[in-house]
């Protein structure tokens, strides 16, 4: 059995926003991507992009912008895998209502 690198390790970007919990839920995460709320380089992803360590995304949540750097890709979800060790925090913005119009 081949053992892959923290390097190499990938998972689907709306299952890693669950593990991390940057989403309450899968199905949440998968709706907000494919409303293309969840970006990277400025580009909307879709459901079954492959999350691997150092990809920066943008999160556009209801109000506010959040821009994470992603450290380590849990391959599975177990009781030593920390969701705040898995991204770092590298930006937060809010948009005003204001804004919106």
């Amino acid at each position: 059995m081949r053992r892959e690198s923290a390097e190499q390790r990938r998972v689907r970007l709306d299952r890693f926003l669950k593990v991390s919990r940057l989403s309450k839920r899968r199905s949440e995460a998968h709706e907000a991507i494919e409303h293309g709320r969840i970006t990277k380089d400025g580009k909307a992803l879709k459901p079954g992009y492959q999350v691997k360590a150092g990809d920066v995304l943008e999160i556009h949540y209801a109000t506010r912008f959040v821009t994470v750097a992603v450290r380590e890709v849990p391959l599975r979800v177990t009781p030593r895998v920390k969701p705040g060790d898995l991204y770092e925090i590298l930006s937060t913005r809010k948009d005003e209502p204001a804004d919106w119009i």
